[in-house]
């Protein structure tokens, strides 16, 4: 296969394997399977913040939330050790299956590895890769989930929420900042003065 031909290959038995997702999305009026959706959102915020990426980003972008509702929250008890627990064992999930197909349409087993090593997101802030698809999924988040995530935990209480926006930014790359704070002017405005007060010095 040439590379390009290998590429088409990953992308489209992750789009397969993503379409298989029973639970629903809608995006500009259309019903598409969640994780579908999902990895076209990752996609398209991944050209937009690298306009050239290459072809293990786009792999490991299409496949950030491969097959997750296999693996649902529900299955770790309640609290933040549990979430985290969950989180990681996804990252290994998504990682592997992205390895595997990736070996299927014909990439080197280094070229594999490294995509799975992204996914898992072992080396954030060291690696340039991983640090990319980290900003496109606080991109996604931002844009497409941190609305409904808001209006879901309205038990929340301010700090909490200071908390969730400052980490959130905590893991992106000033790329990524540049890229939220343009997003962030057509925010609602009671998501843009969270936003605000998040970032905001303290005293000021």
């Amino acid at each position: 296969m040439t590379a390009s031909a290998q590429l088409t290959c990953a992308l489209d038995k992750i789009d397969g394997a993503n379409r298989a997702d029973p639970n629903r999305e809608t995006v500009d009026g259309d019903s598409l399977p969640r994780e579908y959706a999902y990895s076209l959102h990752m996609t398209r915020w991944l050209f937009a913040l690298e306009p050239a990426p290459s072809e293990r980003m786009q792999i490991a972008c299409r496949a950030q939330h491969i097959e997750r509702w296999t693996m649902p929250r529900s299955d770790y008890p309640e609290g933040r050790k549990a979430y985290y627990q969950w989180r990681q064992a996804c990252g290994r999930m998504h990682g592997r299956r992205a390895a595997e197909i990736m070996a299927e349409c014909g990439y080197q087993a280094a070229e594999c590895e490294k995509v799975e090593t992204i996914l898992t997101k072992r080396e954030l802030r060291k690696d340039a890769d991983t640090q990319l698809l980290e900003d496109v999924a606080c991109m996604v988040f931002l844009e497409r989930y941190f609305a409904d995530f808001y209006e879901e935990k309205a038990d929340y209480d301010r700090e909490k929420w200071l908390r969730i926006v400052r980490r959130t930014w905590g893991k992106m790359s000033p790329r990524g900042h540049e890229a939220a704070l343009k997003l962030a002017a057509g925010m609602p405005a009671h998501l843009l003065a969270l936003l605000q007060e998040a970032l905001a010095e303290p005293g000021e």
